[in-house]
């Protein structure tokens, strides 16, 4: 993630500011050149360079999320024209650092879309990007198109893999397809995060996948043969699996609240992440939109297929963010760990952003009462959320 363009030097003071440490109440951030300088508590300093203090208010400074599933927002998938208009729409609502995930086409198809992808991952835009099939269950497709799933033979990931360079971070699979645990050494091999999702699996075939380098649920409980007593399934072998970091779509609609909660504190702030995954609705309207070469209608913010299957979301992380504190009762600092702290660690970038902490990226999102975003930093940099 190279640094680029200007630097911001400032100080934001005033809020309460929860580090990795705990909450300063009241806190205040130094920024130099883009990063945090200096963290602490009690009264604001002086300004560097005269550029000027920000009055937090009172308000809450958190650091700025991290999406890691996330497939288009405003309008835009990132596979389509512009998708610097997905990413904005995610910046707006807090997300400063974004994962590009696309959905399962042709080989040939993804290998070209990766390719147009590569140049924002190498330029700081996006973090990197998610392989979301084709190596999934047609019995779990959910809004994948069930005519381009295929088994990961090595050849394609192969084809994927020299089509990104290292531009791809992660790769979903269906640890029940022939070749998948094969596939799964090869990518891990390769530095790439291996996520098991949109699975029929039961737990005797999730374990091998695991034991191989697979170290992600992709979105707990949707896409997956459900938890049963008498077979946990992918649910309850990913849940249970200390070596695996579990995503949840905390929308409210995908999962109810206590299942928010249970996968959370069974998983621990050390293993949880939230996500969006996000569609081009995301920021939007309802309406028509496509998923994939899927029509997808969007109506009261949430989008299925024709047969009513949830396709994606519309949710932004300030959303979920909110939804995990006030409807799902997790504190606040889990709150942080699951949209900042978790994933960045889950890419590798605890050196740079997930965090307010010094040496880090002014990546902010200052929140009131109510959770809910009034300002958004990134490098230093106030964004425009008109």
């Amino acid at each position: 993630m190279p640094w680029r363009g200007d630097v911001a030097d400032l100080v934001l003071a005033g809020g309460r500011v929860l580090t990795p440490d705990g909450v300063l109440d009241p806190g205040w951030v130094s920024v130099t050149g883009g990063r945090i300088d200096a963290v602490g508590a009690g009264p604001r300093p002086t300004a560097p360079n005269s550029s000027g203090t920000v009055d937090l208010g009172g308000h809450w400074l958190v650091p700025g999320f991290v999406d890691v599933h996330c497939h288009g927002g405003g309008g835009r998938a990132f596979t389509g024209h512009d998708p610097g208009l997905a990413i904005a729409a995610h910046r707006r609502h807090g997300t400063t650092t974004t994962m590009a995930s696309l959905v399962s086409r042709p080989i040939k198809e993804l290998a070209r879309q990766i390719s147009e992808l590569a140049e924002l991952v190498r330029d700081g835009d996006i973090a990197g990007i998610h392989l979301e099939g084709p190596y999934l269950s047609a019995a779990r497709c959910g809004a994948h198109d069930p005519r381009v799933l295929r088994p990961p033979d090595l050849d394609s990931v192969r084809t994927l893999l020299a089509a990104g360079g290292d531009t791809i971070r992660m790769v979903t699979i269906a640890p029940e397809l022939e070749g998948a645990v094969e596939a799964t050494k090869l990518l891990v091999d390769n530095g790439v995060i291996v996520a098991i999702g949109h699975t029929d699996a039961a737990e005797a075939q999730v374990v091998p996948a695991v034991d191989a380098g697979a170290s992600v649920a992709t979105h707990l409980f949707n896409g997956m043969r459900p938890l049963h007593h008498r077979e946990p399934g992918p649910v309850g072998a990913l849940l249970d699996d200390e070596r695996v970091t579990v995503e949840l779509i905390c929308d409210l609609v995908h999962l109810h609240p206590t299942a928010v909660r249970l996968a959370a504190h069974h998983a621990g702030p050390s293993r949880t992440v939230l996500i969006t995954d996000a569609m081009a609705a995301a920021g939007m309207g309802d309406g028509v939109y496509d998923l994939g070469g899927l029509e997808v209608t969007v109506q009261d913010g949430v989008p299925t297929l024709a047969g009513g299957s949830l396709a994606g979301s519309t949710l932004t992380m300030d959303q979920a963010f909110r939804n995990f504190v006030q409807q799902c009762g997790l504190s606040m600092a889990e709150a942080v760990a699951a949209t900042a702290g978790r994933p960045a660690r889950l890419l590798g970038l605890a050196d740079r952003v997930g965090a307010v902490a010094v040496g880090l990226s002014a990546d902010f999102v200052v929140l009131d009462e109510d959770l809910r975003v009034l300002d958004v930093y990134r490098r230093g940099f106030r964004e425009d959320r008109s």
